[in-house]
């Protein structure tokens, strides 16, 4: 595996394991949004969310210090994800609907996390009260729409900034665009797609994974 590759997976696992902070493009940032434009902004982002019920995407993984990584993303409510890496990135990460994974066939290394404590849970499992956790980031573009998701009485839990963009063919009509993540340690990951496809038929066996640790260690 590359270097690149190498850093790009540490810079992964530290996203999903560490507390994550708020990140935004400054320029998005305008003045605040007035109360009832937030709540109906918010609405429509989580109804985008839940009118998914599977999706394929390309996407591209990028760290702090640009250094990238692609492959492909797919989706099947409720709650089941997969990243499938490009060959020279020998990793999973997947979500069965109960716990997100991350398997490192290089170091035979498995790590798991209950969806609610996942920085992707609000993506996962969208069914959830996403209004309590939610926070509208004001934008220049009416056609984009910006969400924090954070839960305040657990601040080590992650937080996540997801990107929405005006799209009629896309369902709920807008189409989740990226999102970015800033860990304890100011490490930036930014995840975006492209190529969205929306209602394929998405076995469940997409979301199996072998699991690389010996027996007796499972």
């Amino acid at each position: 595996m590359t270097n690149l590759s190498r850093l790009s997976i540490i810079s992964l696992r530290a996203a999903m394991a560490g507390a994550i902070a708020l990140a935004v493009p400054t320029a998005l940032v305008v003045p605040a949004v007035p109360a009832m434009a937030q709540s109906d902004s918010i609405d429509q982002a989580i109804a985008a969310l839940r009118a998914i019920t599977t999706m394929r995407a390309d996407f591209s993984q990028t760290d702090r210090d640009g250094q990238a990584v692609r492959g492909v993303f797919t989706l099947k409510s409720p709650g089941r994800v997969r990243f499938q890496y490009e060959r020279s990135v020998n990793m999973l990460v997947v979500s069965n609907g109960r716990s997100l994974t991350l398997i490192d066939y290089d170091v035979n290394q498995l790590q798991r996390w209950p969806i609610g404590n996942s920085p992707l849970g609000a993506l996962i499992d969208p069914r959830r009260d996403l209004k309590r956790y939610a926070r509208l980031l004001p934008t220049s573009n009416p056609n984009v729409i910006s969400v924090e998701f954070k839960d305040p009485k657990k601040p080590e839990y992650p937080t996540v900034t997801m990107i929405f963009v005006r799209d009629a063919a896309a369902p709920g009509g807008f189409e989740l665009n990226s999102w970015v993540a800033l860990d304890a340690q100011n490490k930036r990951t930014t995840v975006r797609l492209s190529n969205q496809r929306y209602g394929l038929a998405v076995p469940d066996s997409t979301f199996a994974y072998r699991d690389p640790r010996p027996t007796s260690r499972r």
